[in-house]
């Protein structure tokens, strides 16, 4: 059962040492079950992920918080990690700002990040960004942190203005962002070890975000001990597993098509599943209670 007696750690305390938080995106509730039994200490729950999995969309704004809610609360039920929620730019003014972020902290998010393109926002690798005037951005950070009901909910701002306007632009808003009150800058969209270097720098003192994008994203793969030498705290992962999973259904289907098992060792076995799943521990509960025994 996902349910632990033991608090999760405040999103401060994992970014505080000096390896970099990963942060792979768990798309459903057997995802970020996955990613608990791999060791990680935290993951995310991203818009790209759950636009293409949930919905079959890309991520071109057509899914905003209700949809994104419901989502978001039966992965939080099923795995006891602390997790970032992907508010995009929260869902519209100030007002669905302090919404989205009550709403998620509600549900057992540790951290939250809103940024600043403009709508209809997108995934940060796509396309040519446009982003609101960094006054706007401000005035939803500062929104975002008085909304939060527990002084450890950690609010990170994510910038695409690298995207939109250059990497300049990206630094003078993660000044701004943070002096606004913002726990953490997520710079999106760098191109290169030496954009990094740059940007890390520049914010020195504020825990910093950055996206590896696999599979097509702007930024060559950089291994986490280099990022995080550039000053990087954490590394979002949005389409590390997803990918993957994409193609291994896309592959067992054409087997099963052509009427070939699965190899041996391609797949988890039925007891596996069952371990993943949980099943010892609801049979433990039906044991104990069954037929009115237990106390």
């Amino acid at each position: 059962m996902p349910q632990s007696d033991s608090p999760k750690p405040a999103w401060k305390e994992l970014i505080a040492g000096d390896a970099p938080l990963l942060l792979p995106a768990a798309h459903d509730a057997l995802a970020a079950r996955l990613i608990a039994r791999a060791g990680f200490k935290a993951y995310q729950v991203g818009g790209f992920a759950l636009a293409g999995t949930r919905f079959g969309f890309p991520d071109i704004d057509l899914i905003h918080y209700g949809e994104e809610a419901a989502a978001v609360r039966d992965i939080a039920a099923a795995c006891p990690l602390p997790f970032l929620v992907d508010a995009g730019d929260g869902y519209g003014d100030v007002k669905n700002v302090t919404r989205t972020v009550q709403g998620y902290e509600a549900m057992g998010a540790s951290a939250v990040f809103i940024e600043d393109q403009e709508s209809p926002v997108s995934c940060g690798q796509m396309g040519r960004k446009t982003v609101v005037p960094a006054a706007e951005m401000v005035g939803k950070v500062r929104a975002a942190v008085a909304a939060r009901r527990h002084p450890d909910t950690f609010i990170l701002a994510r910038t695409d203005a690298r995207g939109a306007v250059g990497v300049d632009e990206a630094i003078r808003r993660g000044e701004l962002y943070a002096k606004a009150g913002a726990h953490g800058v997520y710079v999106e969209g760098l191109r290169s070890a030496n954009e990094l270097k740059r940007v890390g720098k520049a914010l020195d003192g504020i825990p910093l975000a950055t996206t590896m994008m696999e599979g097509g994203g702007k930024l060559p793969w950089l291994p986490p001990e280099e990022i995080g030498g550039y000053g990087f705290a954490m590394i979002l992962y949005p389409t590390t597993l997803l990918f993957r999973i994409a193609r291994a259904v896309e592959q067992t289907l054409t087997s099963l098509l052509a009427g070939r098992p699965l190899a041996a060792g391609d797949a988890v076995t039925l007891d596996e599943f069952e371990e993943i799943v949980g099943l010892p521990d609801w049979a433990a509960v039906e044991k104990r209670f069954r037929n009115g025994r237990g106390a």
